[in-house]
């Protein structure tokens, strides 16, 4: 499967390399263009290659958007994301670690309405990069004490392979439930939101 990641800032940028570092082909993009992302390309070696965003989103089979909130509307045409599983890796803050307030509404339902033929799910949002680079398998921990990544979204088969992902980069996949209620607990304000939690942690707050 080739994963697109859009968006190569550090968090962007720590997952492609953990996703090629288990084996997986990315193709990334970002606001810059293709030519900004050569140095990280000249690292990660023949499992990535960048594009444009349209381009990347075309290209890849699951898309993963780690770009600014504000910016997600309108970044892509929607008939490019149509039966793509799409994880909304974004957070609504309206200020610097203050989350939006969205009337009691997730923020991936705001993405599911601007793209509405895309498999969402809400996933890769709550772990500070630092974290991500390195508490998966690779870290050395036991089953039982690796940390949980968290899938919400109301496609089944789109949280399982997302799930499976997870998995393969040395975390515990944890459903949360529905895009409605799942994605509100991992986002900003949420009790899942940038707390490093083991899967029976995970589950004792959901």
């Amino acid at each position: 499967m080739r994963t697109g990641i859009i968006g190569t800032g550090r968090i962007g940028s720590v997952l492609a390399r953990i996703l090629v570092a288990s084996g997986h082909q990315v193709v990334l993009a970002n606001a810059r263009g293709p030519r900004s992302l050569g140095p990280l390309l000249a690292e990660l070696g023949p499992d990535a290659a960048a594009a444009g965003p349209v381009e990347a989103a075309g290209l890849a089979d699951l898309l993963v958007l780690m770009v600014p909130f504000e910016t997600v509307r309108g970044l892509l045409p929607p008939h490019v994301v149509q039966d793509k599983v799409l994880v909304d890796a974004t957070n609504a803050f309206a200020g610097p670690g203050v989350a939006a307030g969205l009337g009691g509404r997730g923020s991936s339902e705001l993405v599911a309405e601007w793209y509405p033929g895309a498999r969402i799910v809400k996933s890769l949002n709550t772990m500070h990069f630092e974290t991500l680079a390195v508490a998966g398998r690779a870290s050395g921990r036991e089953p039982k004490s690796r940390l949980a990544h968290f899938t919400a979204g109301d496609d089944v088969k789109a949280k399982e392979i997302v799930a499976g992902i997870i998995t393969d980069l040395g975390f515990v996949p944890v459903d949360t439930g529905p895009l409605h209620s799942g994605g509100i607990l991992q986002q900003p304000g949420g009790p899942l939101f940038n707390r490093p939690l083991t899967e029976a942690q995970a589950l004792a707050w959901i």
